[in-house]
């Protein structure tokens, strides 16, 4: 079962998510690299806007939505990097940078996630509010709670750790699933791409979970109608791939880049978790999707 909701906190979610809808794919550029991924950074996106619908409910008055949700996106992040990370300490110095710091430094656009997790966290955040999402130095401040000073001398020194970490860059290996895993994988795989609709529905265990994410959320029998949906969708295959580490399915419409991604959890030959990433095409364009080799 779902959680129960009140219709009018339901009908007021709604209408919150329609109103930050166009600014969803630029949050979640800003959370996937101070977190260092795509993933991750949607997590994190899920509790800022959490966080915000609240926040919202005891204000007289809309605050301006984008520089607050960037705000609020920013001390979510931090909160939750500063559980997880031992990086804390800022190294002192004065770098050189091949860009003006009112300019952008092209070299961020270029980076994996994985690079800015070198980064001190507000090194982090200002590379990347300034050079990949092209805020202003004021936007910097704002945003990181610091002096215009502050944000500036920051991210002089976030460009020059991350020119070093591009110095240093290497290819990783790629990882591929256990034998186990792959087998359940590609037995998902071709039940879907075969369209054998009730063969899927076998393998769900009877409280599976769906997380359609930025959509819907569904427990148990509901989860079932969830094939009706993919079964108007014809064109959509998927195939065995490699998502930051994580072995789940990519989905396409063509041979080209997947358009988004899937991710199952498993307990023995079950399926106890179904996220669907398709409403969130942004995350696919931010991660590193790599097609598991036969």
């Amino acid at each position: 079962m779902t959680d129960a909701v009140p219709p009018e906190l339901a009908v007021a979610r709604e209408r919150f998510l329609e109103l930050v809808v166009a600014l969803r794919p630029e949050l979640h550029r800003y959370c996937a690299r101070l977190v260092g991924s795509a993933i991750e950074g949607e997590d994190v996106l899920q509790d800022t806007l959490a966080k915000a619908f609240y926040a919202l409910s005891t204000e007289r008055e809309l605050p301006p939505l984008r520089p607050w949700l960037f705000r609020v996106a920013h001390n979510t992040a931090v909160d939750s990097l500063r559980r997880y990370e031992r990086r804390h300490v800022e190294p002192r110095g004065d770098f050189e940078t091949t860009a003006a710091v009112d300019e952008i430094d092209p070299i961020a656009n270029r980076m994996a996630l994985s690079a800015f997790s070198a980064l001190p966290i507000q090194q982090r955040s200002a590379v990347i509010l300034k050079d990949v999402l092209g805020h202003s130095l004021e936007e910097l401040s704002k945003t990181m709670g610091c002096s215009l000073a502050a944000a500036k001398s920051t991210l002089l020194r976030g460009r020059a750790a991350l020119q070093r970490s591009a110095e240093q860059d290497a290819e990783a290996v790629a990882l591929r699933p256990d034998a186990e895993e792959r087998k359940r994988l590609e037995r998902y795989v071709a039940l879907f791409n075969a369209r054998e609709w009730d063969g899927l529905r076998s393998i769900l265990s009877e409280e599976c979970r769906l997380d359609l994410v930025g959509r819907h959320r569904a427990r148990g029998k509901q989860t079932h109608e969830y094939y009706s949906h993919y079964a108007q969708a014809p064109a959509v295959r998927l195939c065995v791939a490699n998502v930051e580490g994580h072995w789940g399915l990519a989905a396409t419409t063509a041979d080209e880049r997947p358009d988004y991604f899937i991710l199952l959890s498993w307990e023995q030959d079950r399926v106890v978790e179904i996220r669907d990433f398709r409403y969130a095409a942004y995350v696919a364009q931010e991660a590193n999707i790599t097609a598991a080799e036969g």
